[in-house]
């Protein structure tokens, strides 16, 4: 497995990059717009493409996950409007968050997938000014499925026969803390995205990835929360959530997990390599390995933690709105 990253955008992905060449006509939303191109099939697409243009966002970029039996100069000169980025590798889903990240420049970005049900009035400007502020990391909407049946999107940290495991819980006001923006959908404040490094492209499975950015932000001082009045709908295909234990946890577990709170930093004891000997599937060696790498990258960090796993769980929802 790659070094955890330290800074944002630290992968360079080769990709190719096309289109906005023109200004979005009659911009009214003062945000920008990441699409990502996961699910949907083409010719869905230019309906999509199209929905999005007629919404007046500041700017719209939609990248896929992969270049293969992909035209995108027919887009192109369809939407010139729109910024086309087409990878030349294999990409995770944060990996293609942070590429659109570094192609936009609005304080606030709206990151949503080819799943969603695209209007002509996805989010009105009333929720922007009433709810969009840089207090927060991230904006999560309240989700539906096409018979507008709500989702159990907003999650609660907890641990179960001692591992760390979000719980689901209904919603139950406006602002509710959320844990993580299910399926990475919701409108991120950009400067704080890429202060906490984005997401960590060495964690490739989805669920741990974005679980792994979105601890990592509570841990160092920021919110997530979710407004029921910014209400989103899948057109059909609702993702399942694969939170099977791999690798990838086990980097999740050292990052977040580990790590412990004392006066104004954390860092990883030594101790815990046992525990983490025990759960990791691999040579003495290689444990060892991702271990002393894991607390190097917390030691870089160690100031930016304002606590560590169980003092956010014991303190989650002291200052809920």
């Amino acid at each position: 497995m790659n070094t955890i990253p330290l800074t944002f955008n630290q992968r360079q992905i080769q990709c190719t990059v096309l289109g906005g060449t023109k200004e979005i006509p009659s911009v009214r939303l003062p945000i920008s717009v990441i699409l990502l191109n996961i699910r949907s099939s083409g010719a869905y697409k230019v309906k999509l493409l199209e929905n999005l243009v007629n919404n007046g966002f500041e700017s719209i970029v939609s990248i896929d996950k992969t270049g293969e039996n992909y035209n995108v100069e027919d887009f192109t000169h369809q939407f010139p409007y729109i910024k086309f980025i087409v990878p030349q590798e294999q990409c995770s889903i944060g990996d293609m968050i942070n590429l659109g990240m570094s192609e936009v420049s609005s304080e606030n970005v709206l990151v949503i997938n080819d799943s969603i049900h695209i209007s002509n009035s996805i989010i009105s400007l009333n929720v922007i000014e009433h709810y969009v502020t840089g207090e927060n990391l991230c904006i999560t909407p309240r989700l539906v499925n096409s018979f507008r049946q709500a989702l159990p999107v907003r999650s609660i940290p907890s641990v179960e026969n001692n591992s760390f495991k979000p719980l689901s819980c209904p919603v139950i006001g406006d602002l509710n803390h959320n844990l993580y923006p299910f399926d990475f959908i919701g409108i991120y404040n950009r400067k704080k995205f890429i202060r906490l490094g984005g997401y960590d492209y060495t964690i490739t499975t989805p669920y741990w990835q974005n679980l792994d950015f979105s601890l990592r932000a509570w841990l160092w001082g920021e919110t997530i929360v979710l407004s029921p009045v910014f209400q989103l709908a899948y057109d059909d295909i609702i993702p399942v959530e694969d939170s099977t234990a791999d690798q990838h946890q086990l980097r999740f577990f050292l990052k977040n997990c580990a790590p412990k709170y004392s006066v104004d930093r954390c860092y990883i004891p030594i101790s815990r390599f046992f525990n983490y000997k025990k759960r990791a599937n691999s040579s003495f060696s290689d444990t060892y390995k991702n271990f002393k790498e894991a607390r190097h990258w917390v030691e870089q960090n160690k100031y930016r933690f304002k606590k560590d796993i169980s003092m956010l769980i014991n303190t989650w929802g002291e200052s809920q709105t």
